[in-house]
């Protein structure tokens, strides 16, 4: 389902936030980069599973419960991280929901885009 006019910009307006607030970030989920970001996420989280493990025998070994029940926990943690990753994660070569390349626009003035805002708001105040 295609997205209204209004949820297209405000999209537009979310995606040059974030641009603006953390471009490395940001450029790590574009593209094939969001496929790359996931895909190290869910190796963390079976590091981190592996670490609950360890964790887990440590506290039996030494007979610690307090320290199996967190290996237990960071296991459990670490698994839905790795389930939820790999779900989201891009086919190779699908582009990610969202990501639809849209050409781009010529600049405009800034009193551009004040009047386009006020003529949009009298439209809808009109109707």
């Amino acid at each position: 389902m295609p997205l209204s006019e209004h949820e297209q910009r405000m999209l537009e307006q979310m995606e040059r936030a974030l641009y603006a607030e953390d471009p490395k970030f940001a450029s790590a989920l574009e593209g094939s980069g969001l496929r790359t970001y996931t895909r190290r996420r869910v190796y963390q989280a079976v590091a981190g599973f592996l670490v609950g493990i360890a964790l887990l025998m440590a506290g039996m070994v030494a007979q610690l419960i307090w320290v199996s029940v967190v290996g237990f926990l960071v296991m459990l943690g670490c698994a839905v991280l790795a389930v939820t990753g790999w779900r989201k994660a891009p086919k190779p070569g699908e582009q990610p929901a969202g990501a639809v390349r849209r050409p781009a626009r010529p600049k405009r003035s800034m009193m551009d885009r004040i009047e386009e805002r006020w003529q949009r708001r009298r439209d809808e105040q009109g109707h």
